[in-house]
């Protein structure tokens, strides 16, 4: 999978610009690449939201967009994470380490949902976040336009600390916000995990579970369902991990995510 098939452009926010890459047609869906960035599994399920009749829109926020990080085997892609993650663990852009702190980055993510839903029409947008961006949909949703989020394999933050382990990265003012539209607006977070995944522990869906009561559809994974294949032990639920055959956990969980966008996005005739 290559992004030969996509429009790039450039959007800007608050002084910062970044690349974005779009495909399709039909409200809009942000998705939000795993480290180490626009991978070409990443591209493959972006075009599995464009075959449901979403607009799939990739902003670059790390990485070297289309580089496949397996291309080296094991050592090459734990080479590629390393290099990209490093730099993201340091930058002023991401909450990595801290609880209570929704990452600065999130304020220009909701400006280009807010230029998505303008541009692509529709009831809102979706969001879906992976691994370093998993919990980024979330805090986005404290906007009105963003009506579909998903959170696959939520990291950050990274879990070494029993405080951090029960918690996602969001402030508490916009985790208020969050469970406000829950009540008032019927907002529906789908979250996704492997149950032993260390850096997605148990505790993180249950904090979830506790605050936003049934608006949170938690999807959690045995580890034995993942693509044996994978550099890495199971994790990217969507792509890396994800075996695409019918009667398959992880098929049938990305079903549940392709269903989420159409029936929040997609307003029947």
């Amino acid at each position: 999978m290559s992004l030969e098939t996509y429009e790039r452009t450039t959007f800007a926010f608050d002084g910062k610009a970044r690349t974005v890459f779009r495909k399709g047609t039909g409200p809009a869906v942000i998705v939000m690449a795993e480290m180490p960035g626009i991978t070409p599994k990443v591209i493959e399920f972006a075009d599995r939201v464009v075959g449901i009749g979403c607009t799939a829109v990739l902003p670059h926020l790390f990485g070297v967009p289309g580089k496949d990080p397996n291309e080296g085997g094991r050592a090459g892609a734990l080479q590629a994470m390393t290099t990209v993650m490093l730099p993201a663990c340091v930058s002023a852009e991401f909450t990595v380490l801290a609880t209570g702190r929704t990452s600065p980055v999130i304020s220009w993510l909701r400006a280009l949902a807010r230029e998505e839903h303008a541009r692509c029409g529709g009831p809102g947008v979706g969001a879906v976040g992976m691994c370093f961006t998993g919990g980024f949909a979330l805090a986005m949703s404290t906007i009105p336009d963003v009506v579909a989020p998903v959170l696959s394999q939520p990291s950050l933050p990274l879990p070494l600390t029993r405080a951090s382990r029960e918690t996602i990265d969001i402030s508490a003012g916009d985790l208020d916000l969050v469970k406000a539209r829950c009540a008032r607006d019927g907002l529906q977070v789908v979250g996704l995990r492997f149950k032993g995944d260390r850096f997605v522990p148990p505790g993180r869906f249950e904090f979830l579970r506790r605050h936003l009561g049934d608006a949170f559809v938690a999807v959690e994974l045995d580890d034995e369902s993942a693509n044996p294949d994978a550099a890495m032990a199971p994790h990217s639920c969507l792509t890396e991990h994800l075996i695409d055959r019918p009667g398959e956990p992880t098929h049938d969980a990305l079903q549940v995510v392709l269903e989420h966008f159409r029936s929040r996005l997609l307003v029947p005739a």
